[in-house]
């Protein structure tokens, strides 16, 4: 009876062994199987951001590549426009809309070089104290230019003496983005405004425009690379979907808030806060 017990003993023994080994060998097989995807999702991965690294590179040599060209495309047609009296209304009129398409074509190249530097941090940040209607000034005249094309009128609340800190690159291309988007949105017939509002240490400045508005759904990812908005273009103009993203960047890098008030059918309005100089001496 004994012997029988033990002999029980013996076999449940060898039984659990035999499960735990074959539990074992499968651990082992899923953990091999576990490694070798952790592996596969490596390569992938290190293939995925060669080709996004390739992509930026590439991207970035286009683009700066096509820029010189447009630039100078671009100052024959403003050559062309300051003798347009000679020219006949159906020439001017495809003047125009030649003006539009490279002027478009210009914001893209600066938007997606803008992207690539910002990836690479490669803008730098150099704050002084300038002088805003000074910096925004030819900015302004550009686009109003611009602006006649779609009968838009582009209405400055101008205070010349008002200085801010901060970096004149970042603030040209901040309301480059902020005039092109109101432009683009706004229909004919209608105002965008630039206008200002101080308080002890901060100026706000602001771009209103009478355009279609931005719905809520739109605003939540307002700020987001390659978002575009559910609006369409009033001119039918190109977006990289860019602009806002690098606004936001820009604005961010400066320690500077930018916000978006906007209704749908009541227009939108964007506001930078700039820090304040109250020592008027350079500009």
């Amino acid at each position: 009876m004994l012997i029988a017990l033990l002999f029980v003993v013996i076999l449940l023994q060898v039984r659990a062994y035999l499960k735990l080994k074959q539990k074992n060998k499968l651990i082992l097989i899923q953990s091999r199987e576990i490694k070798r995807q952790i592996l596969e999702q490596e390569k992938r991965n290190r293939e995925v951001g060669d080709l996004v690294h390739e992509k930026q590179q590439l991207i970035g040599l286009v683009s700066h590549d096509l820029k010189g060209p447009f630039n100078r495309i671009f100052a024959l047609i403003q050559l062309f426009e300051l003798s347009s009296s000679s020219l006949t209304s159906e020439q001017r009129e495809y003047l125009g809309k030649i003006h539009q398409i490279v002027a478009d074509g210009l914001s893209m190249i600066r938007n997606l070089l803008d992207n690539r530097k910002l990836e690479d941090q490669g803008i730098e940040y150099a704050p002084e104290p300038l002088n805003l209607f000074g910096v925004l000034g030819s900015l302004i005249k550009n686009y109003r230019n611009l602006a006649q094309r779609k009968k838009i009128k582009i209405l400055v609340d101008p205070q010349p003496n008002l200085m801010v800190m901060a970096d004149r690159l970042y603030l040209y291309r901040i309301f480059e983005n902020l005039l092109s988007n109101a432009l683009k949105f706004s229909p004919e017939n209608k105002s965008i405004y630039v206008s200002v509002e101080q308080t002890a240490d901060l100026i706000w400045v602001k771009v209103k425009d009478e355009g279609p508005g931005i719905s809520p759904e739109d605003q939540k990812n307002l700020y987001r690379k390659f978002q575009r908005l559910s609006a369409k273009p009033t001119g039918g103009e190109s977006s990289t979907g860019l602009g806002l993203s690098i606004v936001k960047a820009l604005a961010d890098r400066m320690g500077s808030t930018i916000r978006c008030e906007s209704e749908l059918g009541m227009g939108t309005t964007f506001s930078l806060s700039l820090a304040r100089v109250t020592d008027t001496g350079s500009n």
